[in-house]
């Protein structure tokens, strides 16, 4: 498949990885015109087709800014895969995220399982230690619609958010939210939880390891 990919789609995958890398988000379709030197948006969206065809990029909407690229568009620049950072969460009591506007961070290649659809955040906290996340980490987090008892997942609690170990069981309560750190409580569900993501990954001495 990599093969496939012509010179002048290799070019906009490329003009895309450097926009993000650089500004924090993908170029318009009269941005990507201009700096791939081609006259018409219709010559930028043909080579956008063949891209999300070749699983090299997905579009997640109509509209140059919904780009993401794949995986496989990473492996065929020969180039780390880029994501974002979204700031700060707690690993104590909850705390308010706070969005880092434009930053992106290039990941290294022992990151596995890595999609489009990650993110990177730095820890507040000490509520985490004997899962080997420590305050001032940073962990990659992955969107996902099924979560397994004993995930380490960020959860949102209204307009905070924190990362804890996700419990379900068969007996009061249920479910809830567990630190690993004997000096902090659970946290019960409620309306007001909502699981976000799973953390698959902590960034220790420029090394990404996998949580316990």
């Amino acid at each position: 498949m990599i093969n496939s990919l012509t010179k002048r789609q290799k070019d906009l995958l490329t003009v895309i990885y450097d926009y993000i890398k650089d500004s924090g988000y993908p170029p318009t379709f009269e941005e990507m015109r201009a700096l791939l030197g081609v006259s018409s948006n219709q010559s930028v969206i043909d080579h956008l087709e063949k891209l999300v065809e070749g699983k090299f990029l997905k579009r997640n909407e109509a509209g140059a800014r919904k780009i993401a690229i794949l995986p496989f568009g990473y492996k065929a620049l020969g180039k780390p895969p880029l994501v974002a950072f979204l700031g700060a969460t707690s690993a104590g009591a909850p705390l308010e995220t706070v969005e880092i506007e434009g930053e992106w961070k290039s990941l290294s290649e022992d990151v596995e399982k890595l999609n489009e659809d990650v993110f990177l955040l730095k820890i507040s906290g000490d509520s985490m230690i004997n899962a080997g996340i420590d305050d001032g980490d940073v962990v990659l987090v992955q969107s996902v619609k099924e979560f397994y008892n004993g995930d380490v997942v960020l959860a949102q609690i209204g307009s905070e958010s924190t990362v804890k170990r996700f419990i379900t069981q068969d007996k009061p309560p249920y479910l809830y939210l567990k630190p690993e750190n004997p000096k902090y409580k659970n946290i019960l569900f409620t309306d007001d939880v909502e699981l976000k993501g799973k953390v698959i990954s902590v960034l220790k001495n420029g090394y990404w390891k996998g949580v316990k």
